[in-house]
């Protein structure tokens, strides 16, 4: 194994919400090493002008730079949202990168059967229109119907993700009802947070609605990519997973253990950014 095959795969995000992503590379490059950084003491950034948010993930990229990655993936969709304006990995010396959007928008073009595609996201990813212009890219006669959905974040990062959540629902009723009566047959949960909502989605919008999460599909690109690059790790043993926080550690493990299960193999420090 070479010395550039041995290093980690870096993961950030603005909060837990790409824990979403880890779990789908867990699965699918189970001998990976992972570092994970969950801004947590700045969450949300979907609220902040895209100036900040750009700064915020330069931040994010430098701490794992740190670590010799041979990938970094923003498992954000705000910052994804952002990075074709906003170069942020200019000048950073990282090599192999990708956001949550392009697989996203690549697996909910080839699930729609009607050329109707719902996107929630932040408020930053919707004002964007950074899915509409993809999907536009890929084909011109999709009709794309947005919804920004800012408290989906602050719900999940407060563990109101159960499907029974009396909140939550009431939240994704009003955030949904319209898109639920336009006809779409797909749905892209435009965050990594939400896919923690599905259930609910899938109760709101109907069990014939694909629901497409960015966070899985960046995974299968992370596994593409590596394999294309011929950067796979060929370790026996299951990689471990190093997972920083900028804010409350107690906390943020608590989440982890929530997502990921207790017997992951992880560690959870705090850092500064």
């Amino acid at each position: 194994m070479t010395a550039a095959n041995d290093r980690p795969i870096g993961v950030f995000d603005s909060g837990i919400g790409g824990l979403t992503c880890l779990k789908e590379l867990k699965e699918l490059l189970p001998h990976e090493d992972i570092v994970y950084l969950g801004d947590t003491a700045r969450v949300p950034y979907g609220t902040k002008s895209r100036e900040t948010i750009a700064g915020y993930a330069r931040q994010d990229i430098a701490f794992l730079k740190k670590f010799d990655v041979k990938l970094v993936l923003v498992a954000c969709g705000t910052v994804s949202s952002v990075m074709e304006s906003v170069s942020i990995f200019d000048g950073s010396g990282v090599e192999n990168y990708s956001g949550v959007i392009s697989p996203a928008v690549s697996a909910a073009v080839k699930a729609t059967k009607n050329g109707r595609i719902g996107v929630i996201g932040t408020p930053a990813t919707v004002r964007s229109q950074c899915y509409t212009s993809a999907i536009k890219a890929i084909d011109s006669n999709i009709q794309v119907f947005s919804r920004a959905c800012p408290m989906f974040v602050p719900l999940v990062e407060n563990g109101y993700t159960d499907r029974e959540n009396k909140v939550t629902r009431l939240v994704a009723e009003e955030y949904l009802g319209e898109m639920a009566n336009e006809n779409v047959d797909t749905l892209i949960m435009g965050c990594t947070h939400y896919p923690l909502l599905k259930d609910i989605f899938s109760d709101i919008m109907g069990s014939g609605v694909s629901l497409i999460s960015p966070g899985a599909e960046a995974a299968k690109y992370a596994l593409s990519l590596l394999t294309e690059k011929q950067l796979l790790s060929d370790k026996a043993d299951c990689g471990s997973c190093s997972l920083y926080c900028t804010d409350s550690e107690e906390l943020f493990a608590d989440n982890v253990a929530a997502f990921l299960g207790s017997d992951i193999n992880a560690s959870v420090k705090k850092c500064i950014l």
